[in-house]
């Protein structure tokens, strides 16, 4: 959408525009930390034993992606903090 059509627009519909904008670019986010945790924590747990994870390895797994996403948790809440300083 070019500036004219934007500055046509209703102060609602802009504002709807900017939360779907806002949305998309949070989905897009929350994918790719998605895939880097996978990876992460792929690389870090997963050995060599074949084509599926043993105990070990699936345990591996599911605490290094609670690590992932509680580091994440914190560094969200610590950024909405700052920024409601601001």
């Amino acid at each position: 959408m070019d500036p004219s059509q934007l500055s046509q627009l209703s102060p609602e519909q802009r504002q709807a525009i900017m939360m779907q904008a806002q949305n998309e670019a949070n989905n897009a986010i929350m994918k790719q930390m998605i895939d880097k945790m996978v990876l992460t924590c792929f690389n870090k747990c997963a050995g060599t034993s074949g084509d599926r994870l043993d105990n070990k390895e699936q345990s591996c797994m599911a605490m290094c992606q609670d690590r992932y996403l509680d580091t994440r948790a914190q560094v969200q809440e610590a950024l909405q903090k700052r920024q409601g300083m601001s």
